[in-house]
């Protein structure tokens, strides 16, 4: 019998829910136009003790008392109000407004001299019309969240993290939705303990786990407006502790809007709340400069950093927009996913290698390109590591033909996304983008030239194809374990969306063999970052100490060629820009024809398949490159000393960079069999 009668309700009171806004209007105003006569008739016989002043007025004024009220209940948005959701703060206002109408009814009694009624008796009339809308109102609403909770048998229980505004307001959003059954809230300051909020106890955080345990809390939601990244994290180490799920409201619920629900305002905790640092925002004066109005050129369009750009780019009104990239599958999903949000932005999709010199010059030749973002490259360390011969071409033969080509047809902005594993480099893809970063400078030393070249260095890009973010999911929903490559290895990160924006506004910034490198805040140690997916996914890490744990975290060793920690400044002058996050740097660099020259000897020593002698090259280039050993590796040749011509080398240069030309000019001696 009770199941039937909780039914019956649950079913009243979701329709009452249900009924059009205009529908439940109609029946407040009406029950209302009952209620209000008889309030003032209370108030009379209050003020006079029988019925005889009450009888001095007739049904018209008790009508017009009641429509008066109405009018003040309606400039104060009473009638607008969800009741489900009505608070403290809309019946205060509720208050106020019948209060300046009864003072503004006095002042008129007051004016004509009515002595037939007694002007006392609208203080008493507001006394009682208040405590009707009070009781009733709040009544109601509790009424509805009571049965409109009774049939739902699937609801989560959850508990709120933090007892301020927005917990409250999430907990009284929640009684109201079918999803959430909210029990407790959790608060770390020692006044709010065993407060009362909401109908919802208040518990200290120091008894978390066993306020969960007890009430069976299947996860909790953060409430706290403006957290900064350090307390989420701390806060989600103890939450995960707890066994429970984490989420976090992403926004406050509208209290006044009923479309709103906490579904919608309630999302997962995401590693980018964790970052460290908020997220560079861009400038919007800078952002459209080189994009708008203009025809774009994306290389890599289908890759984690190049479809990114090209999303951001193409909400910037470009005239025409040309996507290239050798993968049949990427270039094809990013073209329809434009295609799709911009119908009206012509897009032109090109399948194949950055490396094809006759591709991008008809790309070029046809399209008039203003700006191009050049985004291919092989960027997996440990791929490009043991496929040297491929990595290097891709990526030093790709930007040697996009700055040929964008010089050749005059492009006005040429932008090289670059990497942290460019400084200092001890891997061949981050020699490989030192190359790169090379090639544009000697582009933009160029006399005569009307392209603006510049590169943009930055490091690990989170969700991107080559992160190890992925990889750390793959591994935990496989059960385990996560592996690390060493306990103290660190990596800069930053998101995909803030990556792409640099990119943009550094085109904007340029002046000519620009670096640009993002202020990333601190490193992250690795093993940090795996034991925060650990948690987020709502597990615990298994140690010694813990070995009921869910994930193991296991060091399987470095990498070849991968650093402990990564560095985004080299010994270059640094000068700010434009963006106050954002630095400029100026870095050495080789004279065009001298970097041709050792171009052609890297690829010529590329044709012999020897790994030494491709290293030692490489070196010639780079010179503060610093592999590592790799078993089976090829002996490197010892560099024969000469003595460079005083012409070979931009100025100013350190003096490391210029007692390392002797060196290169004896490896080009040693593996061509011409005279420079």
């Amino acid at each position: 019998m009770p199941n039937l009668k909780h039914g019956i309700m649950y079913r009243f009171c979701s329709k009452m829910v249900s009924l059009h806004r205009t529908t439940k209007i109609a029946m407040m105003v009406t029950a209302d136009l009952i209620a209000l006569p008889f309030c003032f008739l209370v108030a009379m016989l209050l003020r006079g003790g029988d019925l005889k002043l009450a009888s001095h007025f007739g049904p018209a004024s008790y009508v017009l008392v009641a429509v008066v009220t109405i009018a003040a209940f309606s400039v104060s948005d009473l009638y607008r109000a969800v009741i489900r959701f009505i608070d403290q703060r809309l019946l205060s206002v509720t208050g106020l407004s019948l209060a300046i109408a009864i003072l503004c009814a006095w002042i008129v009694m007051f004016a004509i001299n009515e002595e037939n009624f007694p002007r006392s008796a609208l203080a008493i009339y507001w006394f009682i019309v208040f405590s009707y809308v009070v009781a009733s109102r709040i009544g109601m609403r509790n009424f509805l969240r009571k049965h409109n909770t009774a049939g739902r048998g699937t609801a989560e229980t959850v508990a709120i993290y933090g007892a301020g505004e927005a917990g409250a307001r999430l907990a009284q959003a929640m009684r109201g939705s079918p999803e959430y059954r909210p029990v407790c809230f959790f608060d770390d300051k020692h006044a709010l303990s065993e407060r009362n909020i909401n109908g919802l106890r208040v518990f200290h955080t120091e008894r978390l786990a066993e306020i969960v345990a007890a009430m069976g809390v299947r996860s909790i939601v953060i409430a706290l407006s403006g957290a900064a990244p350090e307390r989420l994290r701390d806060i989600m180490q103890r939450l995960a502790q707890a066994g429970v799920t984490t989420r976090i409201l992403s926004r406050l619920v509208d209290l006044a809007d009923d479309k709103l629900t906490p579904r919608e305002s309630i999302r997962d905790l995401k590693f980018e709340d964790l970052l460290g640092r908020p997220p560079v925002p861009p400038r919007l004066d800078l952002f459209a400069r080189c994009v708008r109005g203009k025809t774009v050129l994306v290389t890599g369009a289908g890759g984690s950093i190049g479809s990114e750009l090209c999303r951001q780019i193409v909400t910037l009104g470009p005239a025409r927009m040309h996507l290239l990239d050798h993968s049949e599958f990427a270039l094809y999903t990013i073209r329809q996913e434009l295609a799709t949000r911009f119908p009206d932005i012509p897009i032109e999709a090109h399948l194949g290698s950055v490396c094809n010199a006759e591709l991008v010059e008809r790309i070029l030749q046809g399209g008039q390109v203003h700006t191009i973002y050049h985004a291919a490259a092989y960027k997996h360390v440990p791929l490009v590591e043991s496929n040297i011969v491929e990595g290097l071409r891709n990526n030093v033969v790709g930007a040697q033909v996009i700055a040929t080509q964008a010089a050749k047809h005059a492009v006005e902005t040429c932008v090289l996304i670059s990497s942290d594993k460019a400084v200092r480099p001890t891997n061949v893809m981050g020699a490989s983008k030192r190359i790169a970063e090379l090639i544009f400078q000697a582009a933009a030393a160029r006399q005569g030239g009307h392209t603006t070249f510049c590169m943009v260095r930055f490091g690990n890009v989170l969700g991107s194809s080559g992160s190890v973010i992925p990889l750390f999911q793959r591994q935990i929903a496989r059960g385990g374990p996560l592996t690390i490559t060493h306990p103290d290895v660190s990596r800069y990160f930053m998101l995909i969306p803030e990556a792409a924006q640099l990119v943009i506004q550094a085109g904007a910034m340029a002046k000519g063999g620009d670096v640009f490198v993002l202020d990333m805040g601190e490193p992250v140690r690795i093993v940090d970052l795996a034991r925060t997916l650990i948690a987020l996914s709502g597990l615990s890490e298994k140690t010694p100490e813990k070995p009921g744990g869910d994930i193991e975290i296991r060091y399987v060793g470095l990498f070849p060629g991968e650093k402990l920690h990564e560095e985004l400044l080299t010994d270059g002058v640094v000068f700010p820009s434009e963006h106050p996050r954002i630095m400029r740097m100026k870095e050495h660099a080789l004279r065009p024809g001298v970097l041709d020259t050792f171009i052609t000897c890297l690829m010529m020593a590329c044709e012999t398949h020897e790994r030494g002698m491709i290293e030692s090259m490489v070196k010639a280039i780079v010179t503060e490159y610093n592999p590592q050993p790799v078993p089976a590796a090829a002996p490197v040749p010892v560099p024969v000393p000469a003595t460079p011509p005083a012409s070979t080398l931009v100025t100013p240069l350190a003096a490391p960079e210029a007692d390392a030309v002797p060196a290169r000019l004896g490896l080009i001696k040693k593996f061509v069999p011409f005279r420079i």
